[in-house]
């Protein structure tokens, strides 16, 4: 396989697997602590994720902290295709805010009934993804980077 297959290979595992999950783990580290929590996500294009948070929840105080975080999108089984990687993550608003919150309710409606809650939009950035895929054999995954 020539390296722009392998490119093409890896950019459709990791777009079908984005699309098949709609939520995610997030990491975080701020003055608590470490912290991973379960968070719906929609995607902005394969670099960017946009997602809610609890106004007064620790997640966010991490993020408003730390601003790099962590994530895993995965069934929770390694014998799935699976992605990690360290992101960004940004606290948006105004026209902004309003754009995630569509977005998301477009891929997520379960997680309208939130959007009237104390809820902050964030956007995080992963330049690099590590998609990984055992019964296929990448193991150690393969990186795809902006």
């Amino acid at each position: 396989m020539t390296t722009t297959e392998q490119r093409s290979a890896v950019e459709e595992l990791l777009h079908r697997t984005l699309a098949a999950h709609k939520s995610m783990f997030l990491a975080t580290a701020g003055s608590d602590g470490s912290w991973v929590s379960g968070v719906y996500f929609a995607e902005d294009g394969p670099h960017t994720l946009v997602l809610v948070l609890e106004e007064r929840g620790r997640t966010l105080k991490a993020i408003k902290e730390n601003p790099e975080v962590a994530l895993v999108v995965s069934t929770g089984s390694p014998m799935e295709p699976f992605l990690q990687a360290r992101g960004s993550a940004v606290v948006v608003e105004g026209a902004e805010d309003e754009a995630v919150r569509q977005h998301l309710v477009a891929k997520v409606p379960e997680v309208a009934p939130f959007l009237a809650t104390p809820i902050r939009t964030v956007k995080v950035s992963v330049p690099t993804w590590r998609v990984t895929d055992i019964p296929n054999g990448w193991l150690p995954g393969k990186d795809f980077s902006a």
